[in-house]
């Protein structure tokens, strides 16, 4: 239970008056705009910050007056940053959620191994226990620090974004994982997120930050308003219930129809997803050229900004592997194109086919450009095989930039030379 909790960093606070208790079994779901308080409060409830007022209860004890390795034993962590500062085998990192069970100079026990080993097959990552951390995907890193957060034995599971940076085929892994593990050990789960639609679609509460205190704390239809995100995020936005799920989804609405381009200097294909084509859509209209866009989901927020820039779109069902069918057509308009750009866009399994439709239009002179503002290899997601794909269509000619800016420059020089 929180109660009444208040929080300053210096002299600005940052938490107003938070009180609200979860119970066993519940997952839980904090969202609210950048600068609400949601890791805050999430260090708040693990003893990382200590809050003016208010208490945070656990077991009806007070953490404030609880030891540091007692809260380790109820409280696990699953921080924003998964990387390690040195490069242990996966098993190694897990072991390490024993540490508050055992002396200064006390090795683990058979007990001790037996719980590791059953988070790591709960979170299916006994299979590669040998292996060093720095050689897994980002998705089985996230799944290894959630390991080792079990093998605490904790009663509640604090998260910060855990699906963040992930590709969409990890990300439901993720949120699977963390669903089956609420109810099947009673745990309490409570992750900071900040998509509206996975938030929906997994969490049993929503608790809506907003200026400091609580806006909403419920169900997520109970939450998730137009109302309420108007509040919160000053965004108009539709709710409308999945077909398939029959949870409720977010669609952000253009409160104003954009400018569209004249297309007087060609066309530009995007290939992008999870927000990384929005601002180079509308960059290469207000450059004056016609742009198409795929394959993205439905409901990804490139697919919204191109429904509200009216760009055509080749798009695929919400969280859902591209199919040949989408896959095809994306190939066509790529055909249909003067350039192709590849924003910096998560890489994994389901969206594989993307960087294959790349290949194609490289191999056929269609001139592609890279952006890569990110490392490629913290985006690549299926084991090095995109990673592969990319470095082939650099020797047969796409150009990588670090820029969008550098990017309207290398296709201004192409017109030029051409």
């Amino acid at each position: 239970m929180v109660d009444g909790v208040e929080f300053y960093y210096e002299s600005s606070k940052i938490l107003d008056q938070l009180s609200f208790s979860v119970s066993g079994g519940e997952f839980v779901g904090l969202l609210g705009p950048n600068g609400a308080g949601k890791t805050t409060l999430l260090r708040i409830i693990s003893k990382t910050l200590k809050p003016l007022k208010g208490v945070v209860l656990l077991d009806e004890l007070n953490i404030a007056q609880m030891k540091v390795e007692d809260i380790a034993k109820k409280v696990g962590v699953v921080p924003q940053d998964s990387s390690t500062p040195f490069d242990f085998t996966v098993l190694e990192i897990v072991l390490m959620g024993r540490n508050p069970y055992l002396g200064r100079i006390e090795m683990e026990t058979a007990e001790d191994l037996s719980i590791v080993r059953q988070a790591m097959e709960l979170t299916n990552t006994w299979q590669f226990a040998d292996r060093r951390v720095g050689e897994v995907s980002g998705g089985e890193r996230r799944r290894v620090i959630i390991a080792r957060a079990l093998a605490q034995s904790p009663q509640v599971l604090l998260l910060d974004e855990p699906t963040l940076h992930l590709d969409i085929n990890s990300q439901i892994e993720i949120m699977d994982l963390l669903e089956k593990l609420c109810k099947q050990n009673k745990l309490i789960v409570i992750s900071v997120l900040h998509d509206f639609n996975l938030a929906a679609r997994y969490c049993d509460k929503i608790l809506l930050l907003s200026s400091r205190k609580i806006l909403s704390l419920g169900r997520p239809e109970e939450v998730l308003t137009p109302e309420n995100i108007r509040a919160a995020f000053r965004v108009e936005v539709l709710v409308k219930h999945h077909p398939a799920t029959g949870s409720i989804y977010v669609v952000p609405l253009s409160a104003t129809k954009p400018k569209e381009s004249d297309g007087k200097k060609g066309r530009i294909h995007l290939i992008c997803g999870g927000g990384s084509g929005s601002y180079a859509m509308a960059a290469f209209l207000d450059q004056g050229w016609s742009v198409t866009a795929g394959v993205v989901n439905v409901l990804d927020a490139d697919y919204e900004a191109a429904e509200m820039l009216h760009i055509p779109t080749v798009s695929e069902a919400p969280f859902s592997p591209i199919t040949e069918e989408a896959f095809n057509e994306n190939l066509r308009l790529i055909q249909d194109a003067d350039a192709l750009i590849l924003t910096d866009f998560p890489v994994g399994r389901g969206n594989l086919k993307n960087l294959q439709a790349a290949m194609v239009a490289t191999e056929k002179g269609i001139p592609t450009i890279v952006i890569e503002a990110t490392s490629f290899g913290e985006r690549d997601f299926t084991g090095g095989e995109a990673q592969r794909l990319l470095d082939e269509m650099i020797k047969k000619g796409a150009v990588v930039v670090k820029t969008l800016g550098e990017a309207v420059k290398e296709l201004v020089r192409r017109s030029c030379s051409s």
